[in-house]
């Protein structure tokens, strides 16, 4: 029987592999629900939630809610005790990769391909940034800076003002780039810019909890105790394609 553990660092390779340029992060908490893993692509931020031969369907609708507010498309990949019965419990749009055991080791198969997800709500996926990120945004489309203003008012005006087919790509780039060792620096002297009273530094400077918006609150119907929160524990890894090109370089 393969276990999470057993499954995550081969699935890693596989996506790496499958997709190319990628970057991997690890263990988001959404509201109650936790986001195994997402993985940023150019253009798309996708969710993949691994369920093991060991692991229950118990939890899995709280899940696929959650993971379609936040996500251009989402993924599961299940153990072969799953895999006949799987696509009754996932939407028609989430991909589906299945896992075998294989002389001991993990081996994937992409039963079905991720879909566009349709329930995605733009201003949750752009909570996911941080203000200096949604700032480098503003002002590569030339936009007013907005200063003083709340993250939820900077949210709706760049979702109304920037195009989704080149803000999916902007945010991407940010999240590829964010660099988890400096961020919390990088947030204290934006707000110390901006005129805001700079914010402590956490014991982990790398973790940092974002609240879903309001306004996307009150149009899915969720109460307050239901509303998304992303806590960012760890970054894994960027695709390994991207090292080996910097390695040539140098």
């Amino acid at each position: 029987m393969l276990y999470d553990k057993d499954i995550r660092e081969p699935l890693f390779e596989y996506l790496e592999t499958r997709y190319g340029r990628v970057r991997i992060l690890e263990e988001k908490i959404m509201g109650i629900s936790r986001a195994d893993v997402v993985m940023i692509t150019e253009n798309a931020f996708v969710g993949i939630e691994i369920k093991s031969d060991a692991d229950t369907y118990t939890r899995l609708p709280r899940q696929i809610r959650d993971y379609d507010y936040f996500f251009d498309a989402n993924i599961i990949a299940v153990g072969s005790t799953h895999a006949a019965h799987i696509a009754e419990h996932v939407p028609e749009w989430w991909g589906i990769i299945t896992v075998d055991e294989v002389e001991g080791m993990p081996d994937f198969y992409m039963l079905r391909e991720p879909g566009v997800n349709p329930l995605m709500d733009v201003r949750l996926k752009l909570s996911l940034l941080w203000r200096p990120e949604l700032a480098r945004i503003q002002a590569k489309h030339e936009m007013a800076a907005y200063k003083r203003m709340s993250k939820k008012f900077v949210i709706g005006k760049i979702s109304d003002q920037v195009p989704y087919e080149l803000l999916r790509y902007d945010m991407s780039a940010e999240l590829m780039e964010r660099d988890y060792t400096t961020i919390s620096e990088e947030i204290n002297r934006f707000r110390v810019e901006e005129e805001h009273k700079p914010r402590r530094r956490s014991a982990d400077a790398g973790t940092r909890k974002i609240r879903g918006l309001g306004n996307a609150r009150k149009r899915s119907g969720r109460s307050r105790k239901d509303r998304p929160d992303l806590l960012v524990r760890k970054v894994v890894r960027h695709s390994r394609r991207k090292s080996e090109r910097s390695s040539k370089k140098t």
